[in-house]
Formats: structure tokens, sequence, C-alpha cells
């Protein structure tokens, strides 16, 4: 690598002695640095392994480590002699402190493997797997080879109706509705030669559709007993903590999402990866409470009634479900991978990714592009990957630019990883370009579920969108698709070929962990530093009607009769009432757009706008629509609308209950409602007195 010492050391504000072989004849400089108590950031992750093993190995050794790849990622390019403010911002970066410890989900799995599937082909992945692993087998079918005449395993045979669960904590649900009971065969195979029709196959268990109930397979089994077709087909249960699946996703009606549970696995009896993931999964193990949820900002429900399903809906483990009965949604941590796309499409900030919390990705956006721009870095493109497949592709395309069979890492790119791609969303996105990035880009690798996509999608065109009109022209933030290097090397030489407006100044503010209070701040500073004078903006942007998280609401007065129930729906305060008159406020920052009011009007009057107002009225509270108040025929007070009141009148002057004082109590108030009953009840007294 071209590195310059004294450039990424002024970049740095410190001294830097570059090793060529510091893993090799240079340990030494390596334990020195870890005794002296000072953080210690070793620029290669090829051998972090010998360098963790080395830091075990050193008495005294205090300091701790931190590793960061600058090779791949811009010291093996075409680009590297320009990459130092790149490979500066990279080093700030690993510098910045952990993110601090989350709740954990907890797993335990006691090794009891169950394999579904033809039973030769799983008698044969048992037999790989059986050494460290209790493996029972569900049979479906026998296979191109028939079974095995050694009973080595426990077989199931029968119709699963249902398997559900997690690591540790599966749950097999099926119908044993075969004649045959496996635990008492024998597998002397006399039934098979006895079947006149061939109905039983080498699983031992029947083709009920092919039997002609001739019966010859019960007199043959008549010492073991195994065979009685007047048994009742009962429902069985049991646990398991693993699942491998033969049979083809295509045929199978469990687990059809796109995140699989862990724990469980689809083979096709070629990839030994996944039977080596399963010898592994044996004891406890832990994963990070990916994320957090405020029911309190949630839109997900208000009285039974739903408008936001976004997180729902986004879900490709099918971790999330709606509970209506308590307004809420419910997120179970055991199938809940981590990906983050609710926290992305999450218009009210309920539903937060917590490992690593918004703060901690916002400071690390921060400090690369502050440290880039320091060190002379100009036009700075944030490209956001996945810590597995994309950081990979990243890397294959370094290793690449080394040969000579790539471009590599342009200058200006600096890669990111993500525990997934989809964990990151507007506020992220548009803090970035507020701290000066020129583009957000997400690499994308087929990892990634067909919905997240499209939710990713959405996001940016909103924040498109904005950007474009406060004047930024180009495009800002978007997705690159890449599954190979040349791919990859292609889309980001492609970057470069057009220039995008930024802010003039960087902005200084700190991501909050509250989504909406990061969009705010992102918001106000990129108004502030709009390139389109204040005089020719419009007053309002459109935005996108799907995905949006800001917008106004419209009311049609003429039908709306202020009833109020879209008050008690808003989860976000942006529609209040007024307590000393009738009137439908508004505060159009507080605005989610989640759509409960529209779904709780009984009147149909409202309709969402998305938009984003540029004016200082967004912030302030006005008014939606208001009435003459009706006024309590017995003591003046107002209550209600006029309107409404004589809504409700038209609708009950005809009905048998509400004649004569019972029609005139309803232009009372509830006081004086209450105070004529009385009266009236206690003058019916006198009178038959």
């Amino acid at each position: 690598m071209p590195l310059n010492a004294k450039a990424l050391g002024e970049a740095l504000h410190e001294d830097l002695n570059l090793h060529s072989t510091l893993c090799r004849r240079e340990a030494g400089a390596f334990q020195k640095a870890i005794r002296s108590g000072d953080d210690v950031v070793v620029a290669c992750t090829q051998e972090q392994r010998l360098f963790g093993e080395l830091g075990q190995q050193t008495e005294g050794a205090v300091s701790p480590i931190r590793f960061v790849n600058i090779r791949e990622t811009g010291g093996w390019s075409r680009d590297a002699t320009q990459a130092t403010p790149k490979l500066a911002a990279l080093l700030a970066a690993a510098r910045l402190p952990d993110p601090p410890p989350v709740p954990t989900v907890t797993y335990q799995s006691h090794g009891r493997l169950l394999i579904i599937g033809p039973l030769d082909a799983a008698e044969q992945a048992a037999a790989l797997v059986s050494d460290v692993l209790n493996v029972t087998l569900f049979t479906q079918g026998p296979g191109n080879a028939g079974g095995m005449q050694a009973r080595r395993y426990p077989v199931l045979g029968g119709r699963i109706t249902g398997l559900t669960g997690w690591l540790g904590a599966f749950e097999l649900q099926w119908a044993a509705d075969n004649p045959i009971d496996l635990d008492l065969c024998t597998r002397c195979n006399a039934c098979v030669a006895a079947c006149p029709e061939n109905a039983i196959g080498l699983d031992y268990q029947i083709d009920l559709a092919a039997c002609q109930l001739h019966r010859a397979c019960v007199k043959v089994c008549q010492v073991a007993g195994a065979i009685d077709f007047t048994r009742d087909a009962q429902a069985q249960t049991e646990r398991f903590d693993l699942v491998l699946d033969l049979r083809p996703a295509t045929a199978t009606p469990t687990f059809l999402q796109h995140a699989l549970p862990q724990g469980y696995f689809r083979w096709d009896g070629r990839d030994m990866g996944a039977l080596l993931k399963l010898r592994e999964l044996v004891g406890e193990f832990e994963k990070p409470r990916f994320f957090a949820y405020k029911q309190k900002l949630c839109a997900h429900s208000r009285n039974e009634t739903v408008g936001c399903n976004a997180c729902v809906d986004i879900c490709s483990a099918e971790a999330i479900s709606s509970d209506k009965s308590r307004q809420r949604i419910v997120v179970n941590p055991n199938l809940c991978v981590g990906c983050g796309a609710c926290t992305t499409v999450c218009p009210t900030g309920a539903l937060t990714y917590a490992y690593p919390a918004a703060g901690e990705q916002g400071a690390k956006f921060k400090t690369l592009l502050a440290t880039y721009a320091a060190a002379g870095g100009k036009d700075a493109v944030l490209l956001l990957h996945s810590q597995e497949r994309g950081q990979a592709l990243v890397e294959e395309l370094g290793r690449a630019a080394q040969l000579q069979l790539a471009h590599g890492v342009p200058a200006n790119v600096i890669p990111v990883a993500l525990w997934h791609t989809a964990s990151t969303g507007v506020d992220l996105w548009l803090s970035a370009i507020a701290y000066g990035a020129s583009q957000v880009v997400l690499l994308t690798t087929q990892e990634e579920a067909p919905q997240y996509l499209e939710g990713l999608q959405a996001q940016m065109d909103v924040a498109q969108a904005i950007l474009r009109g406060l004047g930024y022209t180009g495009t800002h933030v978007q997705l690159l698709r890449a599954t190979h290097p040349t791919e990859l090397d292609a889309g980001l030489q492609a970057l470069s070929l057009t220039r995008q407006k930024t802010p003039a100044v960087p902005a200084r503010f700190a991501v909050a962990q509250e989504k909406r209070s990061t969009l705010e701040m992102a918001l106000d500073h990129l108004i502030e530093q709009a390139l389109m004078p204040a005089a020719e903006r419009p007053e309002a942007i459109a935005l996108p009607a799907v995905g949006s998280p800001l917008g106004t609401v419209e009311v049609n007065k003429d039908r709306c009769t202020l009833c109020l129930s879209c008050v008690s729906a808003c989860p976000a305060s942006a529609l209040q009432d007024n307590p000393q008159l009738p009137q439908l406020r508004f505060i159009e920052k507080n605005c989610v757009q989640c759509g409960l009011c529209a779904t709780t009007c009984p009147e149909d009057a409202i309709t969402l706008q998305p938009r984003l107002l540029l004016t200082s009225e967004r912030a302030q509270l006005r008014v939606l629509n208001e009435a003459k108040p009706w006024a309590c025929v017995r003591c003046s007070k107002p209550f209600g609308t006029v309107k409404a009141i004589e809504a409700m009148l038209g609708k009950l002057a005809g009905h048998a209950m509400f004649q004569g004082e019972a029609l005139e109590r309803l232009k009372m108030c509830s006081d004086c409602r209450v105070i004529d009953l009385y009266s009236s009840q206690n003058e019916a007294k006198v009178t038959d007195l």
C-alpha cells in the first residue's frame, strides 16, 4: 500500500510509525504498544486471530485492541495514492469506543436434532452428525435407495400438522395416521413382500390411496403386531432443539419466511457448511436484543383500529405481530434476526435499533466524514454494506484490484459495515448528508428480503424528494445491487460520474436516540443551508405517498362534525382539541402520516397529504376546523356544536324513546339532563300522592 505516514499522522493529530512486517519480525512493536495502556488500533484484519492470540500471550498487556481494514477498502486500489483522507477516516472511526452492552436473548440447546425427509437421505445425514447430536428422524417417504435395515435412530411417521419455534424450543406436531407403528416395526420387510398392491415402501408407511384392504400385511406381522388399521390417528407433539429439513423449500409448508428461525436449516445434501453449523449448536448462546419498543409512540392501533402496519408487513422473520386489544405490536425476540428493517420504516421511532444504537451509528458517520474533510477529502460517499456478504464482496474487490483485475474502491468511497443494510433509515441518511456526505449508497447482495428493498427504496424516495426540493441537485441516496466484484466495481465507478450539491457548512448536531428528534435536526440544518434562495422555495415539498413520515391532514369541513375521535386516536399529539372552544387543531411537525385519524373518522372527513412544509407554520398550532358551540337550553352553557347536536336531533326525532321531554333533554348539557330528569321524577311522585 502506498501509505503516507506523515499525512496520516497530521490527519489524526499524532505521530505514526509504519510497520511492513508487524505480524512477523516486528511483532515486538505491537507487544510494546499493548503494554502502554493506550488504545491500540491494528490496521489489518487478515491477521486478527494472530494478533488476538499474541495479545493474550503478552505479559502486562492492558490496552484494548481494535481492528480496521484499510487494505482492501482503499490501500489496494488504483486510487490508493489519493486515499489518505479515507484511510485517516477509517482509522479515526476505529478508535471510537465500543457500543455499551444491551440486554441479550438467550438460547439453550441440548442437541436434540429432528431430521425431516426421505428415510434414506435422513439416515445418511444423521450419520454425519449423530456423534455430537441426539437424532430423531421423521420419514417423508423411503427415498430413492430405500431405508437402511439397521434401526439406528428413532423414526417418527405420519402427517406433519405444525412446526414452530426456534433454537432450543422447536415444537413438532403431527398426526400418527399410518397403520404401521414404527416403534414396533422390526424392518423385516415381510409386509413389503406380502402387499399385492406394492403400497408399502421401505420407509414402512402404507400408501392408503393404493391399499385395497387385502390385509395380507397384517397376517405376516402377527408376531410383531406393528400393523393395525383400526388405530385412531392420534395427535402427537414433541420438542426438539434443532431441525434439519431435507424437503425442498417449495414443498414444505413450514417456515416460508425469508429469515428462517435460528436452529432451523434446509439442506440440499451438498453444502457441508450447514452440517458444520449444526454440530456447533449445542450449549447456551446469546445474541443482542436488537430492538427497543416504546408503546406510547406506536402508531399501530388505537381503540382496536389499525393505522400503521409498516413493521408487521416488512419483517422477514415474521417476528412482529399485531395485538389490537392492547393497542400495540408484539416482537418475539427469539425470532428477531436484527435486520432493523422495522426500525427503518417506523415513522414515529416507537421501534428503535438498539445495537448499535442510532447515537453510536451517528457518531461513527460524523467521525468518518469530519476526519475525511479535515484531511482534504472531497465528495465523500458512505458505502453502507452488511458485515457478512457485503463485507466479503468489498474485500474481494480489493484483492482483484491488487491483482490489476479491477479498479478497486475509489478514494472517496468510505465503506461502513452494518449488521444489516436495512438497519439505517431516512433520519441517519439525511444526517450523513448534513454532516457533509455527497452520497449515501446501500450495497445489497441478494441477502435482503424483497420487502426490505421495497421499504428502503420508499424511504430513499422520501429523502431524495426532500433534498431536491431544497435545491440539492443530484442523487444523494441510492441502492447499489451487486453479487460479484465486477458488478460492484462498475457500480462504484459510476458514482463518480455526477456531482452532488451538499450543504456548504457541515452540521454539528449529535444524532439522538429518538428518530423524530434526529430527523428534525437534520431537516433544520438542510433547510438552513439550502442552495435554493428562500424567496424561490416552494411553500411545501410534495413527498411520495408511500413511506413518508412527514405531512399534513386535510379535513372536509362539510362532513366533519367535530366529534374529535381523531384526537384520541392520534399517537403523536399532532391533532388536538381546544378545551375552551369546539375546535380541531393541528401541529404539522408532529404528524407521522400513520393514518389512524383517517381510519378512525366516522364521517370519512380526513385525508393524508405527505409533504414537508417549509414555513414556520409547520411547528405552530393551527385550526383545521371549528364550529359554533351549542348552548344548553336550560343553563346556556356551551357544549358540543350546533352541527353535531342538530344532526343527532334529526336522527333521533322519529325514535319512540326520544319524544317530548326526552328529545328536549338532548338539547341540554350533561349536568342539566340529570337535574331535569331528577326533577321530573320528583314531580311525578308528588302527582301520585
